[in-house]
């Protein structure tokens, strides 16, 4: 269509009536802290940049998540804990979601992932509401939770990738599935160099060691066996890793213990600082030269990899699952799966080269920004709701 000329005489503006807001329920246990809570936090946080969307939250567990929603100025709903072994806490809580639909009015409830739909998913159909399950993950339909999901099939699915995507369709035959990348809150950070001397000088590292950092929750698929593997090949270079984020159950407990006498074991003790969890992430990359993360399992998508590259680090991860979607040869290097004489040598190419860690570093942010721009995305996810809502095609 052509565009129409200013110097048309006599034409009027015509101003269209503000839309109504579509209204959202999001629904999440709220008992961890990881990529989807990450998710959550910047669609209350950013709520700004798109004003035709209103969201809710509905929680079963107090913690991290649920402070931090509260802080943002969201309105937060507490379903009271939930175990499915122990049936009365589901029903207690699905009376309380009853109870909050009667009251208020959504054009969507979105449970993340399948664990709320198992416990809210009928109720919420029972009482007319539309479902949709935004999978964060990729599906087999092999563990017991997913069997049990595809018994409540949804209305519409959201995929956090193109790599999911192509995994729910088997588990929901014929349901639609368009992915939506994260909105993620890429603000500059003009106090990056003050905070990479703050970071550096509290981790006692000088200017010319190579900081590889990775950041992650304490789980096999993130690959940190492999990573310390990668790295006890190159004990003749100058670097140190930080391993940031910490267990936060008994299972990632033990996990992490393995990890530590991993590098003990390996005779790498001594340049691995496990950091724990931390809220200072942005200040930690700030103060890192290299970030990896070498999955063991694929990854969905990976929010890490977008916040790196938005830091302006090279990001070295293996070539499998969402990964593949984000870090390509502009930005980053990709190593074999499974191959820790891989990952040294990926690693060793960027220990060894400023240049190329600066090339790879400078494409970072506009990598991010084309895959996870928060007003685009946000924008994306509101469209996409309320065509749903209204009937539209999806």
């Amino acid at each position: 269509m052509n565009a129409v000329s200013s110097e048309v005489p006599n034409q009027t503006t015509v101003s269209l009536p503000p839309r109504e807001p579509v209204r959202v329920l999001h629904l999440h246990a709220g008992n961890m802290y990881g990529g989807v809570e990450t998710l959550l936090m910047a669609l209350a946080n950013l709520r700004h940049l798109c004003p035709e969307m209103e969201s809710d939250f509905a929680l079963c567990f107090e913690g991290r998540l649920s402070r931090e929603l509260t802080s943002a100025g969201v309105p937060v709903h507490e379903l009271g804990r939930v175990r499915i072994s122990q049936p009365w806490t589901m029903w207690r809580a699905r009376r309380r979601l009853r109870e909050l639909l009667r009251r208020q009015r959504y054009d969507a409830v979105i449970c993340h992932q399948h664990w709320p739909l198992v416990v809210f998913g009928r109720t919420a159909k029972a009482t007319g509401q539309k479902v949709v399950l935004w999978a964060h993950n990729f599906h087999t339909g092999r563990n017991w939770l997913e069997r049990v999901a595809q018994r409540i099939q949804p209305d519409l699915l959201i995929a956090d990738s193109s790599f999911v995507s192509g995994t729910m369709s088997h588990l929901y035959p014929g349901v639609p599935a368009p992915v939506v990348y994260y909105p993620l809150a890429l603000v500059d950070a003009p106090d990056a160099p003050r905070w990479r001397a703050v970071a550096r000088g509290e981790q006692g590292v000088d200017d010319d060691t190579v900081v590889i950092i990775q950041v992650s929750r304490c789980e096999i698929r993130k690959g940190h066996p492999l990573h310390l593997e990668g790295l006890s090949k190159l004990k003749s270079r100058n670097w140190v890793c930080w391993m940031v984020g910490g267990p936060q159950n008994p299972e990632e407990q033990r996990y992490f213990d393995e990890v530590r006498n991993t590098a003990e074991r390996l005779g790498i003790a001594d340049r691995v600082r496990f950091l724990g969890q931390r809220s200072d992430v942005p200040q930690l990359l700030s103060g890192a030269d290299i970030f990896c993360q070498p999955n063991q399992g694929p990854e969905p998508f990976g929010i890490v990899y977008v916040e790196a590259l938005w830091a302006g680090l090279p990001v070295v991860t293996t070539a499998m699952g969402g990964a593949l979607e984000i870090v390509d040869e502009s930005c980053g290097l990709l190593s074999e799966p499974e191959s820790a004489d891989s990952l040294a040598k990926q690693l060793d190419r960027l220990i060894q080269s400023p240049d190329l860690r600066s090339q790879l570093g400078k494409a970072g942010p506009a990598r991010a920004r084309q895959l996870c721009d928060p007003a685009t995305q946000m924008r994306v996810l509101e469209n996409l709701v309320r065509n749903f809502a209204t009937g539209g095609s999806i």
